[in-house]
């Protein structure tokens, strides 16, 4: 599957990358529609390593996290790019103790929402 980025700026070394190919066979979906959900901001990705690709973990048993496209949606109201936010949600996060996607798998939405806010 997809390449693990060099460490770029407070992101962890380890992150895996899913190009578009990636994509559509983690999904299992069609092309046009892992576009429609990038489109829609189910999913973001970036091009800092050449080909368009999205951290593997921004899904979660072959479906975009569902809590992810509201917090892209604050990020992106606040003024981040889809680079920034992507190393916001992957570096670790002293507030919440744990890196802001961490703390959207285990369930706390509100409290990454709350602090995304307060980042505008």
């Amino acid at each position: 599957m997809g390449d693990v980025s060099e460490n770029v700026a407070g992101t962890p070394a380890a992150v895996e990358w899913l190009t578009m190919p990636d994509l559509v066979e983690v999904l299992d979906e069609p092309l046009g529609r892992v576009r429609r959900l990038i489109d829609e901001h189910y999913l973001v990705g970036s091009r800092r390593n050449g080909a368009f690709a999205v951290p593997s973990v921004f899904i979660v048993d072959g479906h975009p996290l569902s809590s992810l496209r509201g917090t892209v949606i604050v990020l992106q109201d606040a003024g981040f790019t889809d680079d920034e936010l992507i190393d916001w949600l992957l570096a670790e996060e002293e507030s919440l103790g744990r890196s802001p996607i961490d703390a959207l798998l285990a369930g706390h939405k509100s409290s990454v929402r709350r602090l995304a806010r307060t980042l505008a």
